[in-house]
């Protein structure tokens, strides 16, 4: 896996190291987290990487394409390696969670604009708001 990933940091001109990868491994067994979270996983392989060399790395990845960045209406920003489908998310209002949901309907950008003003649209971003499974198979207080 680690070579996929040293192959993906090449295909964009960036240099491996140990920082990227540990922050690309972590995206692709965590996706959706936010930046505290990625750097208490990169932490635990590497202990002495800065909050900024996170940061830094977060934003060459997100600028060359490996890593996209979401941030639903009143939240933390969060990352995910699942880049260039033009997927949406469904966001729970009670705790947070996020999943991955393909394609509304067809091909990229997935949704046609009902004017586009003359632009060349090519991605259309969804955040689908609702309660998940947990949040909504828990009982409210003081009910039983």
């Amino acid at each position: 896996m680690t070579a996929d990933l040293e192959e993906q940091l090449r295909a964009v001109s960036l240099r491996v190291t140990r920082p990227r990868l540990a922050v690309l491994t972590a995206l692709r067994d965590h996706p959706h987290v936010d930046t505290d979270t990625v750097i208490a996983l990169v932490r635990a392989d590497l202990p002495t990487v800065s909050h900024q060399a996170v940061y830094d790395v977060l934003r060459a990845l997100t600028e060359a394409g490996l890593v996209r960045r979401i941030q639903p209406t009143g939240a933390n920003a969060r990352y995910e390696v699942r880049v260039g489908d033009n997927h949406h998310h469904v966001v729970c209002r009670s705790c947070g969670a996020i999943a991955d949901v393909d394609c509304a309907v067809g091909h990229a950008p997935c949704l046609t604009a009902s004017n586009d003003h003359g632009f060349v649209v090519d991605e259309a971003e969804v955040v689908y708001w609702g309660v998940c499974p947990d949040c909504s198979s828990r009982k409210p207080e003081g009910n039983t």
